[in-house]
């Protein structure tokens, strides 16, 4: 018996692969979060591919991995939808944050870094003039979300910082459609800063009762903004996702 040689690809090909892939991915994610790729919408491999200027593997790799995280779902003969935002979706997001991020407040006393805070703090302050609002938008955001996470990373709860990590990511398209639209950069007043003293003086119930205001206030803020894109869009945000969806 005559047995023909297996060849596989070079491993730094298969690495080159994957690395373009992973860039794939960072890019569409980005976009999906910062709804430059519109909820609900509708793709398909080749216009990802004139989009990004990437290739057919690349695209793959990336909506593989964007399908496992729920962004996007193969639908037949039509390509890949983005996820939908319902109304369903935002009010999950806020529930579970008002109640998991003043938890994570408050087990994070004592342990944070105080500097870094401030640090990050000051991020989300930082005027970009020169940008275009989106992008100033997105820029706020990262500040924001590194900000939030540098507390639930050092609460010492593995899960808890994850489940925290994947809410901020939807938060992300929550405010990137509300505010976007209404051409407005969201703010933030003192909480920031209240959330600090309450850290510097490891007071856990203060830390707590600030994290709760601060993402209620939020909350107020953007559903505002999020209805107030609907009317002038005349746009609709389902009850809940298509039945199919999920």
């Amino acid at each position: 018996m005559i047995f023909s040689p297996v060849f596989s690809a070079p491993a730094h090909e298969a690495n080159s692969a994957l690395s373009f892939g992973d860039d794939a991915y960072t890019r569409v994610r980005r976009d999906i979060l910062s709804c430059r790729l519109p909820p609900g919408a509708f793709v398909t491999e080749p216009e990802l591919m004139t989009r990004y200027g990437i290739r057919k593997n690349s695209v793959r790799i990336a909506l593989v991995r964007l399908a496992h995280e729920g962004f996007v779902k193969s639908r037949p003969r039509k390509g890949y939808q983005i996820a939908p935002i319902t109304l369903r979706d935002v009010e999950e997001v806020f529930t579970l944050r008002v109640q998991l991020e003043p938890l994570a407040a408050r087990l994070a006393v004592g342990r944070v870094d105080i500097v870094q805070l401030r640090e990050l703090e000051a991020a989300c302050r930082v005027q970009h003039p020169v940008m275009q609002l989106n992008d100033q938008i997105d820029a706020f955001m990262d500040a924001n979300s590194a900000f939030h996470l540098a507390i639930s990373a050092a609460c010492g709860n593995e899960r808890l910082h994850r489940t925290l990590a994947s809410l901020l990511d939807e938060m992300s398209r929550l405010v990137a459609l509300g505010f976007g639209v209404q051409k407005t950069k969201p703010e933030i007043k003192h909480d920031h800063n209240a959330l600090i003293a309450a850290f510097e003086d490891k007071d856990g119930k203060r830390a707590e009762l600030i994290a709760r205001r601060h993402i209620e206030t939020f909350q107020a803020m953007t559903m505002e903004k999020l209805y107030a894109s609907l009317a002038e869009t005349g746009a609709a945000i389902p009850i809940s996702g298509p039945g199919s969806w999920r």
